[in-house]
């Protein structure tokens, strides 16, 4: 009987990952939310969007290791999951933004709308290094009533040399803070 211990197996596939061409590690363009998760995609609601909220997401598609003399170069892929088990999340925006602020791209043509416990993802190949150190994403929702709070993260996959390493970047909710 053989025995493979987790580890292992999550070496086995990030070697898999990271071994992929550059031409079949593009980056996903605006449109391809709706096509590439249909599945998880329902009609966007008819009543008025009483609730709503934005996430702040941090990825690294570069990182500086050795003082910076050396780049370490990330795939990116964030996930959106709506949280709720009854009421549709819909998200009006998913948009990517490089180190300086400028958007690099917007992955939604219109409002979309998760089914409960549902999720979708957006893909940056590791050879897109357009975000730079600082990248990051902002993920616009609402929802037509009461809701469970949404689950927006990143996992970053990369790695220098023999060193493979990947993490996850917890998106954050944007609130206003200041004047009361």
């Amino acid at each position: 009987m053989c025995h493979i211990r987790a580890g292992h197996i999550f070496l086995a596939l990030l070697a898999c990952l990271l071994s992929l061409p550059p031409g079949e590690a593009a980056a996903q363009s605006a449109g391809s939310v709706q096509q590439n998760f249909a599945n998880s995609l329902t009609s966007v609601p008819s009543e008025p969007l009483a609730a709503s909220g934005a996430f702040y997401v941090p990825v690294y598609s570069s990182v500086a290791m050795s003082q910076g003399k050396l780049r370490a170069d990330f795939s990116v892929t964030l996930s959106v999951h709506n949280a709720s088990d009854t009421t549709p999340l819909v998200l009006k925006r998913i948009a990517y933004f490089d180190t300086s602020g400028r958007l690099v791209e917007s992955y939604l043509k219109s409002p979309v709308a998760l089914k409960p416990f549902s999720t979708v993802e957006v893909s940056i190949a590791m050879a897109d290094t357009r975000g730079g150190t600082g990248a990051n994403f902002v993920v616009d929702w609402a929802a037509s009533g009461e809701i469970a709070e949404p689950v927006v993260e990143a996992l970053m996959v990369g790695g220098v040399g023999a060193g493979h390493y990947a993490f996850i970047s917890q998106g954050r909710p944007t609130r206003l803070v200041g004047k009361n």
